[in-house]
């Protein structure tokens, strides 16, 4: 929204503007700067000072603070003006304000006011909807946060008398990460990165991120992953590196080309216990981005129409993190219909599908799931994800990595072990199962008061049914599907 937004609709007699903002000295700044436009006195009233003129100088009245005696006041003026309502959010579920409003605003011919409520949230009631327009005041855009930043460090070199230390690649990460902030929160995180220590670093990003997502989820729908793994913690998935590293400039805007769209998302679909999870927090660790985890349980209500809203509430908050990674986690579950009251179930693949076709902001999606039989055909067809890659068991070579990589989380050498031994006796294992043989191993020594051994090691290996032998006949039947439908991870 801008002045000029404002100003259009003021001017096309629209008698009630609904205006949603958590900033409302810059909106009430906004529109006083048009007294000599609208050439009608501009109020603003509040229930503490009640009406206050904005055009001129005056002394607030708090003789109409109530809100019925102000609606009744506003109607009985014969001189056309704005009227700024602040926060009158609370005081519309009484049927007196309603009439008060729709009296006033049906008076408009007669009347000439045009009634402003300004609060960070407004449900229109049904009687005033016809009457009235809403609007969402716009938040900054890319110069406008930049300019921010750099009065924050001039505040900075003003008082300690030291240059901010940034380049230009981490300022553009910074206004990336501020993106979506109102102005006020966008200058308080930009001071805080930069009065911490004079400096704009990388080390700033993921504190900021943290923040951001603080202020924007308000649902518990998103849990915003503070740790991303990185690349070199995961054995194997090399084809998904690759596939990954040719896209992450496209995605994060470094390199862009007119006829390419921006990378879209994956599914990864696969063995439980194969690493599916950790690489979807790879990805936004080595794009270093935030990760966003979607918990489809918790859209679930009772209320018609409000498990739909709570999704889209919560893509909408993805929308404001971007450039982000949203995670899907066991997407399958939150979008298999095939129970008897499968209606929330469809509603919210009906909403996921349209979200994904039309989004332009910088989400990338990555979703994984363990059961293709419960994916729907409409979202695993060619286009909803840009590749289904296949997280199988891991080979000989990738079990090898894996126990190295455990090992030395155990503060083990790994020369002290014959890796070939234990790479052959974990056939069939998959990475998870691997990870709970060396700790459970570990336990069972210190247990018996010894150090870890091979030996040690063999007996969990030997001793553990792997998943693959327990439901051997469901796993072999996913290979199957997998084998000429996916690009394997490996």
């Amino acid at each position: 929204m801008s002045q000029h937004q404002i100003e259009l609709l003021i001017k096309s007699q629209i008698p009630i503007i609904v205006i949603e903002t958590h900033e409302e000295n810059q909106t009430l700044d906004m529109i006083a700067g048009m007294r000599a436009v609208l050439q009608r006195p501009i109020f603003k009233w509040s229930l503490t000072e009640g009406f206050e003129r904005l055009d001129q100088s005056m002394p607030a009245q708090k003789l109409f603070s109530k809100p019925t005696d102000a609606l009744g006041h506003i109607k009985s003026v014969q001189v056309p003006g704005v009227y700024i309502l602040a926060d009158f959010h609370p005081f519309i579920d009484d049927p007196m304000h309603v009439r008060l409003l729709k009296d006033i605003a049906l008076s408009f011919n007669h009347l000439g006011h045009t009634l402003i409520l300004l609060s960070h949230a407004f449900d229109i009631p049904i009687e005033l909807k016809k009457l009235s327009a809403k609007l969402e005041i716009s938040l900054p855009l890319r110069a406008e946060l930049e300019r921010i930043i750099r009065e924050e460090a001039r505040d900075w070199t003003q008082q300690s008398g030291q240059r901010v230390q940034t380049d230009n690649t981490t300022l553009s990460m910074l206004v990336n990460n501020l993106a979506g902030l109102s102005r006020m929160d966008a200058r308080r995180l930009a001071r805080n990165a930069i009065f911490d220590d004079g400096a704009i670093s990388l080390s700033d990003m993921p504190h900021v991120a943290q923040a951001k997502y603080e202020l924007l989820s308000n649902q518990g729908n998103l849990s915003f992953e503070y740790d991303t793994a990185k690349f070199s913690d995961i054995a194997g998935f090399g084809r998904l590196k690759q596939w990954l590293n040719e896209r992450q400039d496209f995605f994060t805007g470094e390199a862009r080309v007119a006829h390419l769209p921006a990378p879209k998302g994956v599914l990864l679909l696969g063995v439980q216990g194969c690493g599916k999870s950790l690489a979807a927090k790879a990805v936004a660790g080595a794009w270093q981005v935030p990760l966003l985890r979607l918990d489809f349980g918790s859209l679930y209500n009772k209320y018609y129409g409000e498990t739909e809203k709570n999704l889209r509430d919560a893509l909408k908050t993805a929308e404001v993190m971007s450039p982000c990674v949203l995670w899907l986690d066991e997407i399958e579950k939150g979008i298999d219909s095939s129970n008897a009251d499968s209606g929330p179930a469809k509603r919210i693949l009906a909403t996921l599908l349209t979200w994904m076709a039309e989004k332009k902001a910088p989400v990338f999606l990555v979703a994984t799931a363990n059961d293709i039989t419960a994916l729907p055909p409409e979202l695993v067809r060619k286009g909803r994800f840009d590749e289904i890659f296949f997280v199988d068991l891991p080979n000989e070579e990738v079990r090898f990595s894996i126990f190295d990589i455990h090992l030395k989380r155990q503060k083990q050498l790994p020369e002290s072990y014959d890796f070939y031994r234990l790479v052959e006796a974990s056939e069939g294992f998959s990475g998870a199962e691997i990870e709970q043989a060396v700790i459970s191993a570990y336990y069972c020594a210190h247990a018996q008061g010894l150090a870890l051994s091979q030996s040690l090691l063999m007996d969990e290996l030997c001793k553990t049914r792997p998943l693959s032998i327990v439901m051997s006949e469901n796993i072999d039947a996913l290979r199957r599907w997998a084998e000429d439908r996916t690009v394997p991870c490996e």
